[in-house]
């Protein structure tokens, strides 16, 4: 049988063994442009989940997994992450009739198979070989298995389903030609297995899986981010992620009762709290007492306040993960610039919203009529609530929202069922010139349905190309990447590869365009000088066609050296 605190502990087992392996899911991407996030989105957003269950006592299977799938959902970073939240969904789905008892292991397993299916259903054109396949197999040999034996029992369940999942992972190079080529299995599919090992612990009576802290090291590469920008911050986080020995900020506040809540009581917690951490302190009065300590065991140190009263206010910060995301936001201009978002009454007809980084790209976006910029891109997914948030600040009856990339789409997607007060019509766009292409095209005068099916039509009107630097080694067809190779990619597929980026601009622009082509943008990034980008514009213009504009723009943006759009 499982109970609502064995699955609020196999949750937080699964999320730790996840975090403990991020990092070497992150280093398995296949492609080598810098987009290395898979471990770090899927941890993100099953931590999401286990921060608001942690420390907390559940009487309700149904009451506890429906936290964790809201949590999670908004939560959840990049198609694995969402994927991974809708996983959690299905499960959530599986035990809404249990609020008061425990529920057989076949329940669990219902709720998985829900799960699969509301994965599948969110992707457009589910691949297998992916993360997909992991957890479609898992759930079905493990319904095999139960319709062999009949009666099992959670141990044994857990352990078929990670057993298929562990089988279905080493089939994703077949399956996935690409994956075999390189040598690797999916890295989605690898994280769902690192976090059904972790619930198998908790199920085979192990305990919670503990966070290394060597393994959960947050990853300090600046993906070549120019040398001086926002150099101090990124030197602090560095200096700090150094010193973190005991990741977790526990705070909590008990209120004393007469017997447990004793002076001796709390001298024997506080001096408990010193063996598991450090930074302990322990302030009381009459009615309460304050606990703060670091720990890497949060759990334990609540146990201990248990003893001492009732829980009043509880509060978890992973301090690795919240210098993780302020070294993120150095590196993409987020910590001077971004504003706090706060909702708005959807007075207007009409608004935008758009994903991007670089402070040259957002200024465009924001020059042709967007309303709220959210801070995202290659290697940097927004959450679904980053999302959620600024179409709520979005003062409009109804927000277009546009990902501009690919690995964003599914979480703007979960944004439509989560605002109740104003409707979400995601345009999928995959790059920043589709998204630029579709504002343009938007015409006031037109109905929504009129100009969303306009916007789609400027989207599939425009070719993209990006110059960026290979994160790896690699080989595709006849061409052979060495790590920090430049590259040049049109519509995501690799094409060129060069040693000077001004000079694979302009073979890029050329593989680009024809004689219909009438308008060339070159949006240069952060890491170009304007010597650079004038150059780049003087050798592009030699290989326009006499009927062809081009046009050059400071986008300030990471990771690409050039973003080039044709139309």
């Amino acid at each position: 049988m499982i109970s609502p605190n064995i699955f609020r502990d196999a949750i937080i087992s699964g999320a730790n063994n996840l975090a403990n392996g991020k990092e070497k899911i992150n280093k398995m991407n296949i492609f080598p442009v810098p987009d290395g996030d898979t471990g770090t989105n899927m941890s993100f957003t099953i931590n999401s989940a286990s921060y608001r269950i942690c420390g907390k006592d559940f009487i309700s299977l149904k009451k506890v997994s429906e936290i964790v799938a809201s949590a999670a959902l908004r939560g959840a970073k990049g198609n694995s992450g969402t994927i991974l939240s809708l996983l959690l969904k299905g499960i959530s789905l599986g035990f809404k009739n249990y609020d008061k008892q425990a529920a057989k292991p076949d329940v669990l397993l219902k709720g998985l198979e829900i799960g699969v299916k509301e994965a599948y259903k969110a992707v457009n054109k589910p691949t297998e070989g992916t993360m997909l396949t992991v957890v479609r197999v898992a759930a079905e040999k493990a319904r095999a298995f139960l319709d062999y034996k009949k009666s099992v029992s959670l141990k044994e369940l857990w352990s078929e389903v990670c057993r298929g999942a562990e089988e279905a992972l080493k089939m994703t190079p077949n399956l996935l030609p690409v994956l075999k080529k390189v040598g690797v299995v999916d890295a989605g599919g690898k994280g769902v297995c690192l976090l059904f090992y972790g619930m198998l612990s908790v199920f085979l009576g192990n305990g919670i899986t503990s966070v290394s802290t060597h393994n959960n090291k947050a990853s300090l590469e600046s993906n070549n981010v120019s040398k001086d920008e926002n150099k101090s911050i990124l030197g602090v986080v560095d200096d700090l992620n150094a010193d973190i020995n005991f990741p977790y900020c526990t705070e909590f506040i008990c209120q004393r009762n007469k017997k447990s809540g004793t002076g001796k009581k709390i001298n024997v917690m506080k001096s408990y709290l010193e063996t598991i951490g450090d930074c302990v302190v322990v302030v009381s009065d009459d009615n309460v007492v304050k606990v703060h300590v670091h720990s890497d065991k949060p759990g334990l140190a609540i146990q201990e306040g248990l003893k001492v009263g009732e829980l009043i206010d509880v509060k978890i910060s992973n301090m690795r993960e919240q210098n993780r995301q302020l070294k993120e936001a150095a590196q993409y201009d987020r910590v001077s610039n971004e504003v706090k978002l706060l909702p708005a009454e959807p007075v207007n007809d009409v608004g935008f919203v758009s994903i991007c980084a670089g402070n040259g790209i957002k200024k465009i976006f924001s020059d042709i009529g967007v309303n709220k910029i959210v801070a995202g891109g290659q290697s940097m997914n927004p959450s679904t609530d980053d999302i959620v948030k600024a179409v709520l600040a979005t003062p409009a009856k109804t927000v277009f929202v546009l990902p501009n990339n690919k690995n964003i789409i599914l979480s703007a997607r979960q944004v439509i069922p989560l605002v109740r007060d104003r409707k979400v019509v995601v345009i999928e766009t995959k790059t920043i010139p589709q998204g630029i292409s579709a504002m343009l095209s938007y015409n006031p005068g037109d109905s929504n349905e009129k100009n969303f099916s306009t916007m789609l039509q400027a989207v599939s009107n425009v070719k993209t190309g990006q110059i960026t630097f290979a994160s790896r080694n690699a080989e595709f067809g006849s061409i052979k990447i060495i790590k920090d190779d430049i590259i040049g990619l049109i519509d995501g597929k690799l094409v060129i590869k060069s040693k000077n980026p001004v000079k694979a601009c302009a073979k890029l622009v050329a593989k680009m365009i024809d004689k219909n082509t009438s308008f060339v943008n070159l949006i240069y990034g952060d890491l170009i000088s304007n010597k650079q980008a004038a150059e780049a514009r003087k050798k592009a213009e030699s290989k326009l066609f006499p009927n062809t504009e081009i046009s050059v723009v400071d986008g300030k943006q990471p990771i690409y050296h050039f973003i080039i759009s044709a139309e």
